[in-house]
């Protein structure tokens, strides 16, 4: 190739990852929040009820989980990663079990993966989650009827777990079933951070508008919330919390309407706590990122992933063979 060519194919590769980073960069400095300031009495309260937040009584009382054959409380879990979960969607849960869900450590630390699950409509389905958690020992159980209304109740849980029963995992993340999690990309971000405490990063959700349909599973009576916009969330289909952060979200819920979402209700709690949702767009909210090797080792998530997709993205990202110019 003559030089004019060789110019042309190296501009435009440094063009791919200047948009590729660069409107990460960006991204992260026009949407990220302003912090909230700690001089907020009922903040620095959460705050301090959060630290010395006795666990023994809470577990003895867990108020929305019955039963849970996933253990952790004895070990140093670096990052737990917490799957919401349709009772009826094992052949999803075994997918991920088989696939970016295997990752049991990274650089030497430990990964823990479960499942939150509510309580089945048929006794079948019922009867087949119990074999699956004795099997696999990696489902937390609810004590409700999982439904599209009691999303926020199976939120709620999960921290409710995180807290009294893996108390030393230093990161949480939360997300949905149809997600892919590049384990690797986001141990190795976690590995790289200073401050390690008031974490709660994912892509921001900016002027959440509540949903007033009365027909809609999503509905948000304005007595519960009359305000016109949510606090800056971060996305449902995944977020991440330090722990400190799952404690303070766990003591702010008491005062928090479970009618909200789930994601909006973490961010109301988490701004109640003086927690500042932070953004970055690795994390695909509700978006499915076209796969590219180079790019899905990258991301940390790239949501509404088919079967076969979460199985390709996991092999061919967890080679270890890099990415480069």
């Amino acid at each position: 190739l003559r030089t004019h060519q060789w110019c042309f194919i190296l501009s435009n590769v440094l063009l791919f990852h200047v948009l590729l980073f660069g409107a990460d960069v960006l991204e992260q400095y026009f949407l990220h929040s302003l912090p909230v300031s700690y001089t907020d009495a009922k903040a620095l309260e959460i705050r301090e009820r959060a630290r010395k937040l006795d666990l023994d009584p809470l577990k003895a009382n867990l108020s929305y989980s019955s039963s849970s054959t996933a253990t952790c409380s004895d070990q140093e879990v670096f990052l737990l990663i917490v799957v919401c979960s349709s009772p009826e969607n094992r052949t999803r849960r075994d997918v991920i079990r088989q696939s970016w869900g295997n990752t049991t450590g990274s650089g030497g630390y430990s990964i823990l993966t479960v499942f939150a699950v509510g309580k089945a409509a048929a006794a079948s389905t019922q009867l087949q989650i119990s074999e699956e958690a004795q099997k696999h020992r990696d489902i937390i159980e609810g004590s409700f009827m999982d439904s599209p209304r009691t999303q926020t109740q199976k939120m709620l849980m999960s921290v409710e777990w995180t807290v009294t029963s893996c108390p030393r995992a230093r990161f949480i993340l939360h997300t949905a079933q149809d997600v892919f999690v590049a384990v690797p990309s986001l141990a190795g971000y976690l590995l790289s951070l200073t401050q390690l405490q008031d974490i709660y990063l994912g892509r921001v959700v900016h002027h959440g508008v509540p949903d007033r349909d009365p027909q809609s599973p999503a509905f948000v009576p304005i007595q519960q919330y009359p305000e016109q916009f949510y606090p800056d969330f971060c996305h449902g289909s995944a977020f991440l919390m330090s722990q400190d952060v799952a404690r303070k979200v766990y003591v702010a819920a008491r005062e928090v309407p479970l009618a909200l979402p789930p994601a909006a209700f973490v961010g109301m709690c988490a701004r109640r706590a003086g927690i500042t949702a932070r953004h970055s767009s690795r994390f695909a909210g509700e978006k499915h990122i076209s796969y590219n090797r180079c790019c899905y080792k990258f991301i940390f998530t790239s949501a509404d992933m088919a079967e076969d997709e979460l199985v390709k993205g996991w092999r061919e990202t967890s080679d270890g063979e890099d990415c480069s110019l």
